[in-house]
């Protein structure tokens, strides 16, 4: 029977603000490499990296009604995850939906589908990350799920997660998760800061990692340009 759940617990709202400075690749490398949807999802537009709670919603293809339904249940702070039950690439989603969604303080939208009014929606600022950019219309008829766990982009998600969308595309981190998976992304960030340093002051990998004997046990050898001239 189709349903709506109205009382999802969310992620810790600091935390999962958090995690938006930090960005999806390095979330997605500090909880284990887990959590990434498919790279079929990218963003419309170009922007900045966005984080919040996940609202999920199912829908049937070609048909938006579910969308509707689920604004309701969005909060501030929220991002509306929207999965079709069988693959759909119609324009689900457009300027005057992303409007309600804003105005209830949705921060974004990740559809496994398509999405419509792209220069509008980049006007006014709200970010769709999507399968495809397509403006056939949908319907209104077929019930879904709210607030159900889904499967976007071949990645499983529940009501609550958080939710890290930029342009290297979307990851998810498990509702009780967030606040290690925030350390250990931190923890990362100041590990990187001092291979950038050490980079940028004319360092090699090669010699900051050792990888040097291991290479040579893999068999790489270093020739002479010269020398392979005279062995032709």
């Amino acid at each position: 029977m189709p349903k709506v759940v109205t009382d999802i617990q969310r992620a810790d709202r600091p935390a999962t603000d958090r995690l938006a400075g930090f960005g999806v690749a390095t979330v997605h490398e500090a909880q284990g490499r887990t959590g990434l949807m498919s790279s079929r999802i990218r963003p419309i537009y170009r922007g900045p990296a966005i984080s919040g709670t996940a609202v999920t919603a199912t829908v049937a293809p070609g048909d938006n009604w579910m969308i509707h339904v689920a604004a309701e249940q969005c909060q501030e702070g929220d991002i509306l995850v929207v999965s079709p039950v069988s693959f759909s690439e119609s324009g689900f989603f457009g300027d005057l939906l992303g409007t309600l969604l804003q105005t209830r303080g949705v921060r974004g939208l990740i559809i496994d589908a398509g999405c419509r009014d792209i220069d509008d929606l980049q006007a006014m600022g709200f970010p769709v990350w999507s399968r495809a950019i397509n403006a056939h219309g949908t319907v209104k008829e077929t019930l879904g799920d709210v607030n159900v766990p889904v499967s976007c982009a071949d990645t499983v998600v529940n009501p609550g997660d958080a939710i890290v969308a930029d342009n290297d595309g979307v990851v998810v981190v498990p509702r009780r998760d967030v606040a290690r998976v925030g350390a250990l992304a931190q923890a990362r960030v100041e590990r990187e800061d001092k291979i950038r340093s050490r980079y940028a002051a004319g360092e090699l990998g090669l010699d900051m990692n050792n990888m040097r004997p291991r290479l040579a046990e893999k068999g790489l050898v270093y020739v002479r340009q010269s020398d392979l001239e005279q062995d032709n």
